[in-house]
C-alpha cells in the first residue's frame, strides 16, 4: 500500500490543443479508494493512465508513496489496472489467467499456489478455477480481471470505469463486491467512473472532473449537500440539483428539499412514479419535486413551491 501524490500535472497531447489534464494536484492518502468521476473527455481516464504509466504527463511529478515515477515504466510502478475489458486469455483457465502474471515474474510455485488459493476464497472463484473464461458469466470474469490484480499484492489498484459492460443487476452487485474487497484489503485504489451513483455508493472521497480540471475534492455526503458550483450540483445526484437562477447569481435546492404547495407559480408537467417515490416534474424552468410514495398531483395542475433556504445552495455570477 502507498500513498499517491500528483504534483501540478498536466497533459496536452497536441500542441495549440486545449489540456486534456490541467495542472491537477492530489494527494490520495495510503488505504484510501477514491473516485474520478466526470463526463466522458473530462480528463478522469487520462489521470489514472498517467498513474500507471501508460501516457507520460507534459507536465508536473507523480508519485507512488516516496518515488517519483513521472517517467518510470508501468512495470516499475507497483500498481495493478482493472479495465472494463476483461481482457483474459480465452485459452487459460481462471487459475491460469489467475498466476499467469506471477510466472512471467518469476515468482517460485509455491507462492504463486498460495497467492492465486487467496485471491480466489476472497473473490469466490474456487469452483470455476478449471473453467475457461467462455464458460463464465460477464460477472465471474470481472471478478477474474480483479483476481488478477489482488495476487500481484500491489501498492496501488486502479480501476478504470471496471463495471460499464455489465448489466444494471451485476453492477450492483460488483459494486459491493470491490467496496468488500477493499474492506479486506484495506489497499490504495484510485476509482475511474462515469456514473456518479457508483462514485456516490464507493468512493470515501470523490474528485469530480470536468474539461481536464478539478472542480471539487470532499467526501460523498459534502459533494451532494454543498457542491462547489452549479457544474457539480449539476452533474452529482439522481435527478441533479434543481438550479434556479436569481438576481446576481444562481440558487441550487434538491428536489428532496421542495414542497408542492397551493398556488399558480408552476404547472405540472409529467410524473416519474417510482414506487417508494414520485418525481414531480413542474415548468417553468424544469424545476423537479420528488415526493414519497405515489404523487396526487396530476399533469397540468397548477402549483406552487417553497423550501427552507437552510438547504439551498447560492452561487454568485461567475462562481
Amino acid at each position: 500500500m502507498a500513498q499517491v501524490r500528483f504534483e501540478h500535472i498536466g497533459k496536452v497531447y497536441s500542441a495549440g490543443d486545449k489540456p486534456a489534464v490541467d495542472d491537477f494536484n492530489l494527494t490520495v492518502a495510503d488505504g484510501e479508494f477514491l473516485v474520478l468521476v466526470g463526463p466522458s473527455g473530462c480528463g478522469k481516464s487520462t489521470s489514472l493512465r498517467m498513474v500507471a504509466g501508460l501516457e507520460t504527463p507534459t507536465s508536473g511529478r507523480i508519485f507512488i508513496g516516496e518515488k517519483d515515477v513521472t517517467n518510470l515504466p508501468p512495470k516499475d510502478r507497483d500498481i495493478a489496472m482493472v479495465f472494463q475489458n476483461y481482457a483474459l486469455y480465452p485459452h487459460m483457465t481462471v487459475k491460469e489467467n489467475l498466476s499467469f502474471a506471477l510466472k512471467l515474474r518469476g515468482f517460485p510455485k509455491k507462492e504463486i499456489e498460495d497467492r492465486v488459493a487467496r485471491a480466489a476464497e476472497t473473490l469466490g472463484l474456487n469452483d470455476y478455477l478449471k473453467r475457461l473464461p467462455k464458460a463464465l458469466s460477464g460477472g465471474q470474469r470481472q471478478r477474474v480481471a480483479l483476481g488478477r490484480a489482488i495476487v500481484r499484492e500491489p501498492a496501488v489498484f486502479l480501476f478504470d470505469e471496471p463495471l460499464s459492460n455489465l448489466d444494471a443487476k451485476m453492477r450492483v452487485e460488483m459494486r459491493s463486491e470491490i467496496i468488500r474487497l477493499h474492506h479486506r484489503l484495506k489497499a490504495t485504489m484510485i476509482y475511474v467512473t462515469h456514473d456518479q451513483t457508483e462514485a456516490m455508493t464507493m468512493g470515501e472521497r470523490i474528485v469530480v472532473m470536468d474539461a481536464g480540471r478539478i472542480q471539487q475534492i470532499a467526501e460523498p455526503m459534502e459533494i451532494y449537500n454543498r457542491p462547489a458550483n452549479p457544474f457539480v450540483a449539476g452533474f452529482i445526484g439522481t435527478p441533479p440539483m434543481n438550479l434556479i437562477d436569481r438576481p446576481e447569481g444562481r440558487l441550487g435546492i434538491r428536489p428532496e428539499h421542495i414542497r408542492i404547495v397551493p398556488g399558480a407559480t408552476h404547472r405540472v408537467d409529467f410524473l416519474e412514479p417510482l414506487g417508494p417515490e414520485t418525481l414531480v416534474h413542474l415548468d417553468p424552468g424544469g424545476v423537479i419535486v420528488r415526493e414519497n410514495g405515489f404523487s396526487r398531483h396530476f399533469p397540468g395542475e397548477q402549483v406552487g413551491i417553497e423550501f427552507n433556504p437552510a438547504h439551498a445552495v447560492f452561487w454568485r455570477s461567475g462562481e
